[in-house]
């Protein structure tokens, strides 16, 4: 019988030898693998691989909860991946009864690891349906190994605070917050807590000013004299010695609604170096409803600065020797020329000097740490304060004012002649003026001088009628005032701008402003 299942007829024609050179025993496999390779070999080996891998396939699809799994048992020969070519037949599955719900008071042991399969002997015979050592195999898993030195594990994650407080007996038990689910805590609303009272007010007094307290308009330029234009707000500061020095020039309401230009004028300078410095504040405001007002206040502070520069080696040397007299007698000469000048430069523009001209109002501050002598000096309307132990304290030198008859023996006509005869009453009739003479100046407003030693704590404050007038005439804002500043130390320049800026309602005018701390 020949290998086909067919009977030998005793005739071999040439079609059968094929078979038999093909398929006979002594001829050797054409393949690259040493080892036979017949039908039988492959069968086999497929039904081992597959026989091994039903187990293990059987229990991940059923677990079984009354014994912890056993790893299995890894075959001695070469793995086999999971995909065959050819179909194969699929594995029975074991029947396996439900499980039993474990007991509640200790839980099931963790099952162990997978096992590992073993990598494959790359000297081993391979065969034609297993990939090649150089081509990926299938996932592996691998336990973790040690940390690296210094590793830390990560925090775990936040959680809150449990809620501690107690019920309120009141409120219902069903009232939860709409966000709370059932089986879990509300969320805990927290109260906001109070805010502190602002330290920056709009304004005091009875009601909101008139005027917005930002700037509405800009005042006209000259493409010509770009020069003239005057900032809105102007802010300055410094430290010297035992004091701190804190000025500022804001525009008013009623000219920042208007458009009109600043109408003060701010000057701070240093002369001089080291403790022999002198420190020089001045401020100047114009003619109210002048056209030039802002330029005269500025020159006013350009002559006096001049003047206080030249001479300020001598002035620091009379500040720290206390020689008063001739500090007011030297600084009312100075004040003099600068005004002069600036009437002079109203002639030559053609102007009337009242219509030129400007008050003036000056501080002097020695660098020196062992002089707290400070000088005030000036002409025109203004205000000199000082917060001490938490009052203000209204220290404006006050020009007295003649009145009533003069006295005998300073200037008045005796009450008899030589002769014995008494003069008769005046009838008080007037001589009209000669058409030679000429007209009487309009009276000047007199000089202003105080020199004062300050006290640690101390607080000293200059500043021009827009200023010194709501200070005399709303107590609310120096009540403020007194508040920000009294024990607190010097504010910041932002700070110490925004007291100054507190309105109030009935005062619309320029402010300028200059304060010294004393440590």
């Amino acid at each position: 019988m020949s290998q086909q299942g067919e009977r030998n007829s005793g005739r071999r024609g040439q079609g059968d030898d094929w078979w038999g050179q093909l398929y006979d025993d002594s001829t050797d496999d054409t393949g690259p693998a040493p080892a036979p390779d017949s039908l039988d070999d492959r069968f086999a080996s497929a039904s081992g691989t597959v026989s091994a891998a039903g187990p293990e396939r059987g229990d991940e699809q059923v677990p079984v909860a009354e014994r912890a799994p056993v790893p299995e048992q890894v075959p001695e020969r070469d793995p086999v991946p999971e995909q065959v070519t050819g179909r194969a037949p699929v594995p029975e599955q074991r029947m396996v009864p439900p499980p039993t719900p474990p007991p509640t008071q200790s839980p099931p042991p963790p099952a162990p690891a997978r096992p590992v399969d073993p990598p494959p002997d790359p000297g081993a015979p391979r065969a034609p349906w297993e990939p090649p050592a150089h081509a990926p195999g299938r996932p592996q898993s691998f336990p973790p190994g040690p940390p690296p030195p210094g590793h830390r594990p990560p925090p775990p994650p936040p959680t809150a605070a449990p809620d501690v407080r107690a019920p309120d007996a009141d409120a219902p038990a069903s009232d939860t917050a709409p966000d709370a689910c059932p089986g879990q805590d509300a969320p805990v609303t927290e109260e906001p807590a109070a805010r502190p009272e602002p330290s920056f007010i709009p304004y005091v007094g009875d009601g909101p000013p008139t005027y917005d307290a930002e700037p509405t308009a800009l005042p006209a330029a000259d493409p010509d004299t770009l020069d003239d234009l005057v900032a809105d707000t102007v802010l300055d500061g410094a430290r010297y010695g035992t004091s701190t020095l804190r000025a500022v020039s804001v525009r008013g309401d009623s000219a920042r609604y208007r458009g009109e230009p600043r109408r003060d004028c701010l000057l701070t300078a240093r002369f001089g170096t080291g403790s022999g410095a002198l420190i020089l504040v001045a401020m100047a405001t114009g003619a109210r409803g002048a056209p030039g007002a802002h330029r005269a206040a500025a020159e006013a502070c350009d002559w006096i600065g001049r003047a206080v520069g030249r001479s300020h080696a001598r002035l620091a040397e009379d500040i720290r020797a206390a020689h008063r007299g001739d500090l007011k007698s030297g600084l009312h000469r100075l004040t003099d020329r600068s005004l002069g000048k600036l009437r002079a430069s109203a002639a030559e523009q053609g102007l009337e000097p009242e219509e030129y001209t400007a008050s003036l109002r000056c501080l002097l501050l020695p660098a020196d740490p062992g002089c707290r002598t400070r000088v005030f000096f000036g002409v025109g309307g203004g205000g000199l304060f000082r917060l001490r132990d938490g009052e203000w304290q209204d220290i404006e030198p006050q020009v007295s004012e003649v009145s009533g008859a003069p006295v005998v023996g300073y200037g008045s006509p005796p009450p008899e002649t030589p002769d014995g005869d008494r003069l008769t009453m005046d009838l008080g009739i007037t001589t009209p003026p000669s058409p030679y003479e000429p007209a009487p100046e309009q009276p000047r407003d007199p000089f202003r001088f105080r020199a004062s030693v300050a006290r640690p704590g101390d607080t000293l404050l200059l500043c021009t009628a827009g200023l010194a007038e709501p200070l005399r005439g709303e107590p609310e804002l120096s009540g403020h005032l007194t508040r920000r500043w009294d024990g607190s130390g010097p504010p910041g320049l932002a700070a110490f701008l925004a007291d100054t800026q507190v309105r109030v309602k009935g005062y619309a005018d320029d402010r300028t402003a200059a304060a010294v701390w004393e440590a």
